[in-house]
């Protein structure tokens, strides 16, 4: 009779590839980034990928450090900017060895995990004035862009 597996064993096997392919040799970085960075700050920047040098040292035993990639909304990238070498720090301490020697930020959204963006409501004679603006545009691609940033653009958000 098989035994029955812990999710974290088989989620290893299911995404590994994936974050194999951005550099990281685990999932694990990504489960422990609130404990390296800390609560606060890790709502607001995530790892994207660690990318390794293209060359190895030949003088070198120990292999090369590698730089991680971490993406962080635009107001926070000033604190982790001047929390880097902390941060390194706290990442070489959790894998017990030199693996990321710097820190590149690339500023963009960092999804909220358990938060939902608030629904915004669009006036169905509204809607219809957005599709008869755009309906005598040949391109569909186009058209449907401008019909979904008219749509956008004519929404409103809900009382709170």
């Amino acid at each position: 009779m098989a035994r029955v597996k812990p999710l974290a064993e088989l989620i290893e096997g299911c995404i590994g590839p994936a974050f194999a392919a951005q550099g990281f040799a685990s999932t694990d970085i990504l489960a422990a980034w609130p404990e390296i960075v800390g609560e606060r700050l890790a709502r607001y920047c995530r790892p994207s990928k660690l990318e390794w040098p293209k060359r190895r040292r030949k003088d070198s035993e120990t292999p090369d450090s590698g730089t991680l990639v971490v993406r962080v909304e635009g107001v926070f990238a000033i604190e982790l900017q001047h929390l880097a070498p902390v941060v390194i720090q706290r990442i070489n301490a959790h894998y017990g060895w030199a693996c990321v020697s710097r820190i590149v930020l690339q500023q963009d959204r960092v999804g909220r995990g358990g938060t939902q963006a608030r629904r915004t409501r669009v006036d169905p004679a509204r809607a219809m004035e957005v599709q008869k603006a755009v309906a005598g545009i040949a391109d569909d691609g186009l058209r449907a862009a401008l019909d979904r940033l008219g749509t956008a653009a004519v929404a409103t958000r809900p009382d709170r």
